[in-house]
């Protein structure tokens, strides 16, 4: 078949097309003369240009756990945060959890032990971890004279991933970022020049939040930090949080939450980390028990060690959850049942 013949252009459409030719050509002109300066403007307002065959060294990371959070303990930070605490936190916190704070006589002597401008000794507290609520929650329960110099651990690849994350963390939690993952000890280092600079640090030794609501291992944060700076390690436990905002669930559901404050820990002479962590991981043990039954019952089986452990029974599958679904009925998340005596039976 022979192409198509293209039919002959008008001779006014030729001026037309002459006509949008020589306004297109005005137009790049006139952005030429407009761009030009920009063009011409070089180092440091533009890239440097590199030599061929030079390598260029990679920038050094700046998210995750090289993200640096030292602005963040700077007087215009800590008064925005003391904002937010009082004000958007202490609201999201009596909405969502109700919670009911419990412990703080014992911490009266640490409290007494103030320098001379009023600041009491560094403090550890190691709470469990089952909710993103816990760290709010915390904010709000540590007491004031601790809460105004506090920094929150928190995980380097979730909370410091992403700059715009990194920077809403560091601002209203005070967090710094903790690497879960290298088997260094990098993270913790950085966490003990913060401790010996006076401020008070909450980390969750579990190293996340519970998968299934039942508690996980203790890792040896917190007895590492303690054991190098001297900071008392006060253990805590949280009661209610995984059934408001547990792990998995798209949306919170409002509750209840009790936070129990236990007596302060200090290693002894000669202990080793992973001994201090075992003794941390018994008294917040022995708190859970206290919170879910009674002061005296929690005593007597924290004397023979034999509190219901953190993590729960040994068997799986739907017996476990079944478990759960008890000791939640018998914790402020459920309807509690009040224990047969509170008093030890003097007969």
């Amino acid at each position: 078949k022979s192409a198509p013949v293209s039919a002959p252009t008008s001779p006014t459409s030729r001026l037309l097309l002459r006509r949008a030719a020589r306004a297109a050509g005005r137009v790049e002109q006139t952005i030429g003369r407009i761009t030009a300066p920009g063009r011409n403007v070089g180092f440091p307002y533009r890239a440097p240009t590199v030599p061929r065959g030079v390598e260029v060294p990679v920038d050094a990371p700046t998210l995750g756990a090289d993200y640096d959070t030292a602005w963040a303990r700077s007087p215009g930070a800590r008064a925005a945060r003391a904002v937010i605490a009082e004000g958007p936190m202490r609201l999201a916190i009596r909405r969502l959890a109700d919670p009911e704070v419990f412990g703080i006589d014992r911490l009266a002597d640490l409290a007494r032990q103030t320098d001379d401008d009023g600041n009491p000794p560094a403090v550890i507290f190691a709470p469990n971890h089952h909710s993103h609520l816990d760290t709010m929650l915390m904010v709000r329960a540590v007491p004031y004279m601790w809460r105004r110099r506090l920094v929150v651990a928190a995980a380097a690849d979730y909370f410091f991933d992403v700059r715009w994350k990194a920077t809403l963390a560091a601002l209203s939690l005070n967090a710094v970022p903790i690497d879960r993952e290298s088997t260094g000890r990098r993270s913790a280092d950085m966490i003990r020049e913060v401790v010996e600079d006076g401020w008070s640090l909450v980390i969750y030794p579990e190293g996340g939040r519970s998968p299934d609501g039942w508690g996980q291992d203790f890792k040896g944060g917190a007895a590492y930090v303690s054991g190098r700076t001297g900071a008392p390690v006060v253990p805590v436990f949280i009661d209610g949080t995984d059934s408001i905002y547990g792990k998995g669930m798209r949306w919170p559901r409002p509750g209840r939450t009790r936070v129990v404050f236990g007596a302060p820990l200090r290693p002894a002479d000669g202990e080793s980390t992973r001994r201090f962590n075992a003794r941390i991981e018994a008294s917040v043990t022995a708190l859970a028990d206290e919170a879910t039954n009674d002061w005296w019952t929690a005593r007597q089986r924290a004397a023979s060690g034999t509190n219901p452990a953190l993590a729960g029974p040994d068997y799986t599958g739907w017996r476990r959850q079944w478990a759960l679904s008890e000791r939640r009925r018998q914790g402020i998340a459920g309807w509690r049942r009040p224990p047969t005596r509170r008093w030890p039976d003097l007969d």
